[in-house]
């Protein structure tokens, strides 16, 4: 099997040093890299070609949230990066932001090394790396900077626009992208629906084909912005 290969993105040395020594100590995962800020990693992953970025988010020159926004704008040949966040507090302002621009899930950086290896894992295998209950909290905290309804024209545009974007979906796949919007797991969503859970992931993947979306996270996103999970109260 080919190993992961990870990219390190820290302005703390020590940090990215601790993160290489569990990392390349996994039969499955090597360390093809890293860089102290975002300026210098992207030049530095145009080269190394990683499956996976640890980026984290304050850092000097560029922060995680456009290097990931450049990164994933303009990948280059062959296939993308995923992008893993690291920050230092649950629910910074950033992580959103970042998530927004592509990245497919976040890690607390005090998180254990199984957990970060689970994370890699599941973002390599094209899964957000968070549970989706954490997902909707994170969108909930962050929903006044999804497009708001306003003025009742920009509300009858927004309603507009949201059957646009869902068209390509069958009933069927609106029902599945709402349920991932409201944070259910795959097994929930097959109990709710009556489904076999390798249904639910079938047509999981097929929204994620007809959306042009990344994975869950942006899933989750989706359906907030489409109004098919309504924002909190």
């Amino acid at each position: 099997m080919t190993p992961i290969r990870l990219f390190l993105v820290d302005d703390q040395a020590l940090v990215r040093a601790g993160f290489r020594m569990v990392l390349d100590a996994q039969d499955d995962m090597t360390v093809v890299g890293e860089a102290g800020d975002g300026s210098a990693a992207l030049d530095a992953i145009a080269e190394t070609r990683p499956h996976v970025v640890l980026m984290d988010i304050r850092m000097p020159r560029m922060d995680g949230v456009e290097a990931t926004r450049r990164l994933l704008r303009d990948p280059g040949p062959g296939e993308p990066p995923k992008v893993l966040v690291l920050t230092t507090f649950d629910l910074d302002d950033y992580v959103f932001a970042a998530l927004r621009a592509g990245a497919s899930g976040f890690l607390l950086k005090d998180a254990g090394p199984e957990e970060l290896l689970a994370a890699i894992r599941a973002v390599r295998a094209g899964d957000a790396a968070m549970a989706p209950s954490t997902t909707r909290r994170l969108l909930e905290r962050f929903v006044p900077d999804l497009p708001d309804a306003g003025a009742e024209s920009t509300r009858a545009a927004g309603r507009r626009a949201a059957v646009a974007r869902l068209d390509p979906l069958t009933e069927r796949e609106r029902e599945v992208l709402e349920a991932v919007g409201r944070g259910l797991t795959n097994g929930e969503i097959a109990a709710e629906l009556f489904l076999a859970e390798a249904t639910v992931k079938t047509h999981i993947g097929r929204v994620l084909a007809k959306l042009d979306l990344r994975d869950r996270v942006q899933m989750v996103i989706t359906a907030y912005q489409t109004g098919l999970v309504g924002r909190p109260e």
